[in-house]
């Protein structure tokens, strides 16, 4: 089944017209009317509404419709990471939008930033780019039951190409990494570097590390400077930082996890979410084995 996300400017006129036009497409929450199908995409879970197994030309694919206001909070903030994280992964744009595409670059860059603030000082491409493509699946109630256990491996392996030109340009231009041979890079860990990534980290995790940090200082009795910059810098350099930053993922996608799949069972309607829960599960088992 193949994922389709669309980004709409007004949900509930988008599903009007598409309640018209494919009414098969929903299960009964339809009958409520557009506005509550708008009301229940954008205030539960992640801002996506969902109609799985809808053939289209011979094709199976599952739609999700999330406003391009939230669509770009969460690629510049990380919200919810519920769809930045998964443009962290190579996609295929259909139809461009300038606001998505500029929301995106920060989304992108801030993946890069995130990834290398968890990685050592040495480390090949395979690992940078499972990291990232790993964020998204932080604290995903599904990677415990239900999701293959190597699906973020398999994911990288395949590929692996898209991921490189997805993310050269940014690695070339970051000051603080060297792309060594073989696909081997190796980063500066001075602090001064560092605190710069930790600067920019999106509003929503920065806020949640900064949280991390202060009960890490707390525990072991560390005085937090006052200056912004000297903060950064001591941030980035504490032996915590990539547990900060786990615990912040932790926390923003379990959430958003969780109640868009109890969301997606109230919109796809239980023999929908019967058969994908079933399949799912199929493939978790059998890679289990």
């Amino acid at each position: 089944m193949m994922d389709f996300i669309f980004g709409v400017s007004h949900p509930e006129h988008w599903h009007a017209l598409n309640m018209q036009q494919n009414p098969h497409h929903y299960s009964s929450v339809r009958l409520l009317g557009s506005r509550a199908v708008a009301s229940l995409q954008e205030k539960v879970g992640a801002g996506v509404y969902f109609n799985p197994y809808i053939e289209v030309n011979g094709m199976m694919i599952k739609y999700g419709v999330v406003s391009i206001d939230t669509l770009c909070r969460d690629l510049v903030d990380w919200e919810t990471l519920y769809l930045a994280g998964r443009m962290h992964k190579p996609v295929k744009i259909l139809r461009d939008d300038p606001r998505v595409r500029l929301a995106n670059q920060v989304n992108l860059t801030e993946a890069v930033r995130v990834a290398l603030l968890t990685l050592p000082e040495n480390f090949n491409e395979q690992d940078l780019f499972e990291r990232i493509a790993g964020i998204s699946y932080v604290g995903d109630f599904r990677m415990v039951v239900g999701e293959n256990p190597n699906k973020v491996k398999n994911i990288v392996e395949a590929q692996m190409d898209h991921f490189r030109r997805l993310y050269f340009g940014l690695l070339d231009d970051l000051p603080n990494l060297a792309v060594l041979q073989n696909g081997q890079y190796q980063q500066n860990l001075n602090p001064r570097f560092r605190g710069l990534m930790v600067q920019k980290l999106p509003k929503t995790l920065y806020g949640k590390v900064l949280n991390q940090h202060h009960q890490y200082a707390v525990k072991n009795n560390t005085e937090i400077p006052q200056d912004k910059q000297e903060l950064y810098q001591q941030i980035a350099a504490s032996p915590g930082v990539s547990s900060y930053i786990d615990l912040a993922l932790r926390d923003t996608i379990s959430r958003s996890a969780m109640t868009q799949s109890i969301k997606g069972i109230v919109t796809a309607g239980p023999l929908r979410t019967t058969r994908y829960m079933g399949e799912k599960l199929g493939k978790w088992w059998s890679a289990k084995k």
